[in-house]
């Protein structure tokens, strides 16, 4: 009997001990370090004129096979996601999540999937066009879940795979 809580009291004290994950923005910067230094700087800056526009929002981050995605959601769900930061080692997107059914008079959005459009983008300035704040505004206005007004969206780290496709032009070059 003596064995066996000695057995379990010291299960505790390793699990206690064991190492605690990084926090979000160091994960966060981790994943980001992964591209060129020149998507890189490009992704900060969208992640914070995003983070400005919709502070609020949570941003829900997967580091996936393909993409690195921040979604700027009404809730914890990724079904209230209205845009995404995407990015890829050729460069980063804004991602309208219901992007089929946003009025898009100016043509900006590409893509031809029944739900999801997005925009490629040069430089965060993108986001301050005319058209682009349009389609940012139709975004939020068609959320099922409206953003809360007041407070502070959370960042989330969603899903990590460990199976990536290449984050740099050149895989094997510096940053």
């Amino acid at each position: 009997m003596m064995k066996k809580a000695a057995r379990k009291a010291k299960k505790k004290t390793t699990a206690k001990k064991a190492d605690k994950p990084a926090s979000v923005s160091v994960q966060l910067e981790g994943f980001i370090a992964n591209f060129d230094a020149k998507v890189g700087r490009l992704i900060r800056a969208v992640r914070s004129a995003l983070r400005r526009r919709f502070p609020t929002a949570n941003e829900l981050v997967y580091d996936n096979y393909n993409f690195f995605v921040i979604g700027y959601c009404t809730t914890e769900r990724p079904s209230d996601c209205m845009v995404s930061l995407a990015a890829q080692a050729k460069g980063v997107v804004l991602s309208f999540y219901y992007g089929s059914t946003i009025p898009d008079p100016d043509k900006l959005l590409q893509g031809s999937g029944k739900q999801n459009r997005f925009i490629r983008l040069e430089s965060a300035a993108t986001l301050k066009a005319p058209g682009v704040e349009a389609l940012l505004k139709a975004a939020v206005a068609q959320a099922k879940t409206p953003l809360p007004a007041s407070g502070r969206g959370k960042t989330i780290i969603k899903s990590i795979s460990v199976k990536q496709r290449p984050r740099r032009s050149d895989p094997g070059g510096q940053p």
